[in-house]
């Protein structure tokens, strides 16, 4: 493998002119090699579908007649089990790269980024530069000191703020207004590297973090492009500011446990959870369908997947144990007199419906349904007859 990585990047530095070639010919076949010596090799490291886009970016620059640099290789997460049958499939990234022709035998897939085999072969491309975009694998110093000009990571937070595996994630959660995505030199203290830029953007209130995820990643893949030519000239190190840890802020894994809604919560805070875990893992609540006929009951879990913060004047508060249906969103009464309106939802093995199909679906039925979360005990109640 070292030896077919060495002859690619041979390959791709010749020349290749002959004696016998005009000085004309050879004056531009110097010229295209000398621009060619010019390009930086870079490797891209990122996984998940969302680092495609980054990819996409970078791939498509370095086909300008004038590029700097070239994707010499890609380094994702192994193939995995994914989808129905579970079959094992590449990594998102690698599918998308296979399906762009890049060549099979420069991705890379190691299980830990500090393997030895995959550390020599990482060395033999004499990488200028990587870059991360949600990769996903701890990088050891070894591997840090390869690049010349270092590694760079495109965070989608404003660096300090939301260090960690969830940035997108828990800044939905807390409800910011305002979040952004970040260049930074990967060191070994997590997203602690000195910042090379940022950008900043207005969080709409009903973004989800898919939508969020792919609107800054977007971002920084122009920012990144912008600040290429100053990454391999040196000037990007020299300007990189430092950051401050006392304003750190951490945004760990989610976990699956926390998808749970308690309607005891207010409203605003249900909301800026159910946008935040959309996607995966989603947010849900317990529902005890009862048959009002025979009292029988039947469990399910809901999901609960579109939601809108509401005022404490759409609900009745005499009857606060009952959810109700106004103008296309079923009302669930919250804590602090607040109400959730929940526009979309999905029982298991169902596709996702809105709220009227939802409740339409109740009529002509005796049916009680209990909303429940086992963990806090709270029961609400809608009648459908």
């Amino acid at each position: 493998m070292q030896s077919a990585l060495a002859l690619r990047r041979f390959y791709c530095c010749c020349n290749g002119g002959g004696g016998g070639a005009s000085s004309s010919s050879s004056s531009a076949l110097n010229s295209a090699s000398q621009k060619k010596q010019r390009q930086h090799q870079l490797v891209f490291m990122g996984s998940p579908q969302i680092s495609a886009s980054v990819l996409d970016a970078l791939l498509n620059a370095s086909k300008h007649p004038d590029s700097i640099f070239q994707v010499a290789a890609i380094v994702t997460q192994p193939p995995s089990e994914r989808a129905r049958g579970r079959k094992v499939m590449p990594s998102p990234v690698a599918q998308h790269a296979l399906d762009r022709g890049f060549p099979s035998d420069l991705i890379f897939t190691p299980e830990k980024a500090g393997e030895e085999m995959f550390l020599a072969n990482l060395k033999t491309l004499q990488p200028d530069l990587c870059i991360t975009a949600a990769y996903g694998n701890i990088l050891p110093t070894r591997f840090l000191s390869i690049p010349q000009f270092g590694t760079v990571n495109i965070h989608p937070s404003l660096l300090p703020l939301y260090r960690g595996a969830a940035p997108v994630q828990r800044a939905l959660q807390d409800g910011v207004k305002e979040t952004g995505v970040s260049l930074a030199y990967t060191v070994r203290a997590l997203d602690a590297g000195p910042v090379i830029a940022s950008e900043k953007l207005r969080v709409d209130v009903q973004v989800k973090a898919p939508g969020l995820l792919s609107l800054l990643f977007d971002l920084g893949s122009k920012l990144l492009l912008r600040e290429l030519p100053s990454i391999f000239d040196g000037s990007a190190r020299i300007r990189a500011q430092a950051q401050d840890d006392s304003q750190a802020t951490l945004a760990p894994k989610i976990m699956p446990d926390e998808s749970w809604l308690s309607f005891d919560e207010e409203a605003i805070v249900l909301h800026n959870k159910v946008r935040a875990f959309a996607g995966w893992p989603g947010t849900r609540a317990k529902v005890s369908i009862t048959d009002l006929n025979n009292g029988q009951d039947s469990i399910v879990d809901l999901k609960i997947i579109t939601t809108r913060a509401s005022s404490h004047d759409s609900i009745d508060h005499g009857n606060r144990d009952y959810v109700t249906f106004v103008n296309g969103a079923l009302v669930f009464p919250c804590g602090g007199r607040s109400a959730l309106e929940v526009l979309e939802v999905q029982l298991p093995g169902k596709k996702v419906v809105n709220a009227t199909a939802f409740w339409n679906g109740l009529r002509g039925r005796q049916l009680k349904i209990s909303i429940s979360n086992g963990k806090y005990g709270l029961r609400l109640w809608i009648a459908a007859t």
